[in-house]
């Protein structure tokens, strides 16, 4: 189910359990809490993904400026995969650099693309 759909049914409910009867007050107070939960895990596990993301961003790119010159995304990772954080993968450096920080790298597309950041 989507977030959206649950959001909307969170929503529903929560407009009408003032007008249920006793009976359905319980039920539809228990849905409400359920559904609540299930948003809430996942938020909560991509404001843990923004941290460790956030914990990694100074690292990569001085990595990028130790190397001083453009580079691939396993030269990168190998160069600072000692400084990362624990579980901090090579596929977690290449999504940081081609989605999450984009805008802030400049991509050099070849045989094998190449990455720097860009100049201030």
């Amino acid at each position: 189910m989507k977030k959206n759909t649950m959001t909307a049914i969170v929503n529903y409910l929560t407009t009408n359990l003032p007008y249920a009867d006793e009976n359905e007050k319980e039920f539809l107070q228990t849905t409400i809490d359920e559904l609540n939960a299930e948003l809430n895990r996942n938020a909560e596990k991509a404001a843990a993904n923004r941290e460790l993301y956030d914990s990694a961003k100074n690292i990569i790119f001085d990595g990028f400026t130790r190397v001083d010159k453009p580079i691939t995304i396993a030269e990168l990772y190998e160069e600072i995969k000692n400084e990362l954080p624990q579980g901090f993968s090579k596929s977690k450096v290449q999504y940081a650099v081609t989605r999450l920080w984009a805008d802030e790298i400049v991509k050099i597309e070849g045989k094998t693309n190449t990455y720097t950041v860009k100049a201030e």
